[in-house]
Parts: structure tokens; sequence; C-alpha cells
């Protein structure tokens, strides 16, 4: 079996846990929980008729009172940077998250998750906000942890982004 270690950076409430959650156990909870350091998960999956697990990483927050830590992205095979979509502040904390891992990580399998499609009458993006990770290769996809949409296909798209490296 093959084991890949993937991280969700983002800003604080931006959906990380809820997304990981929804993918790992087809769960979601409109309360809210803070994550403190990090919270590990496995998935395992089967793509082309190879076993997969997934270790997945969700960090905490990145905010005012906590930043991400670069020894938490070592080793990891790929990574989704997670904006909200109702918070156009996100988007600008994901450019800077993306960087980071960038610079920790080199050029891994990576996408960006605008978060919550479901509130999509509620955005706050600027018209062409995907640009500036659609221009580095960086894949953009819309995700609701609440309904679910978008979520399995983007975990499954980055596993087999990382598997063909």
């Amino acid at each position: 079996m093959i084991r890949k270690k993937v991280c969700l950076l983002g800003a604080y409430a931006v959906g990380k846990t809820s997304l990981v959650m929804r993918f790992v156990k087809n769960m979601f909870s409109d309360r809210y929980v803070t994550t403190i350091g990090v919270k590990i998960l496995k998935k395992e999956l089967e793509l082309d008729g190879e076993k997969l697990s997934l270790l997945i990483w969700d960090m905490h927050g990145d905010d005012e009172f906590q930043n991400v830590r670069t020894s938490y992205l070592r080793g990891a095979a790929a990574y989704f940077v997670v904006a909200d979509g109702t918070r156009a502040d996100t988007i600008h904390k994901a450019e800077e998250l993306r960087a980071l891992a960038m610079k920790s990580l080199g050029d891994i399998p990576s996408m960006l998750l605008v978060n919550k499609s479901d509130l999509e009458s509620e955005w706050e993006l600027e018209e062409g906000f995907e640009e500036p990770f659609a221009s580095t290769g960086c894949r953009v996809v819309r995700t609701s942890a609440k309904t679910g949409d978008g979520v399995d296909a983007a975990f499954t798209e980055l596993a087999r982004m990382m598997c063909s490296q």
C-alpha cells in the first residue's frame, strides 16, 4: 500500500476540518471548533487498482495569533490551500500560504479549494480571483463541505496527481 501525506492550509474558519470530515467520514457539522495544532486523519482509497493510504494533516488556521509551522509541512506529497468564498480576505491568505508551501516543499501537487459553494450568492470574491493560482499551475476547485459538492472529486484528483509523479 502506498502512503502519502496531504496537508490542508488556510485561514481560520474556512472549512478545512469540515472538508476533511466530509471526505473521511461523510459527515458535516455546523458547530465551529477551532483546530489547535494539527489533527491527522487517515483515508484509504483505491485508484486504478492501486491501494493508497492518505494521511491528511488538518492544520490550524493561520491568523494573527497562530502561523503555519513549516515543520508540519515536511514530508507532504501534496497540499490543499483552502479559502472561504464568503470572505475575500481568505483568498489573500491562501496566496501567502501557497507561497510559503512552495518555498518549503517545492513544486508538488496542490489545489486551491474555494469552500462554501452552497453560499455562492453570498461570495465576496472579485472577478479573476483564480488567476494568481491558475497561472502557476494550481487547479482551483469550488467545494461545499456542507453538501459534499466537489469534495471527493478534489481529494481523488489530488491523489491521482501525487501518484502520477
